[in-house]
């Protein structure tokens, strides 16, 4: 299974990206995806995931509202959209593919891991 994150970039505080992880190598609408996140000195945390069908999402406190993640089955493409994003966002994104069609936030749900795409925010 190989991922590919692209989309990052430097934003403004309150502007607005789209990730997006490409993916291949095994069903990709059999399984569940996810992005997850890594600041400086600090641990990964759970962004956002979403189920093989696309119809189940969870979110981070963090982000809700804020962050809306997507999928398009037809283009094994997952989707991020960052919205007023802060600096406290700043981070690498890294997307992730489900170790079965559980969507829980956790990230033992998930065993495969992209390259990761770098987000700055400035304020």
């Amino acid at each position: 299974v190989q991922l590919q994150a692209s989309g990052g970039g430097l934003v403004q505080t309150g502007g607005s990206l789209r990730l997006s992880c490409a993916a291949s190598g095994r069903s990709f609408s059999s399984y569940a995806m996810g992005w997850f996140r890594q600041a400086p000195g600090k641990e990964r945390e759970s962004v956002a995931t979403i189920s093989g069908s696309g119809a189940g999402t969870y979110y981070a406190d963090s982000v809700k509202g804020r962050f809306t993640i997507s999928r398009d089955n037809a283009k094994n493409t997952v989707y991020l959209q960052m919205n007023s994003l802060k600096p406290e966002d700043m981070a690498v994104y890294y997307c992730a593919s489900g170790r079965s069609r559980g969507y829980g936030l956790s990230s033992n749900n998930y065993d495969y891991w992209g390259q990761g795409t770098e987000v700055t925010v400035s304020s």
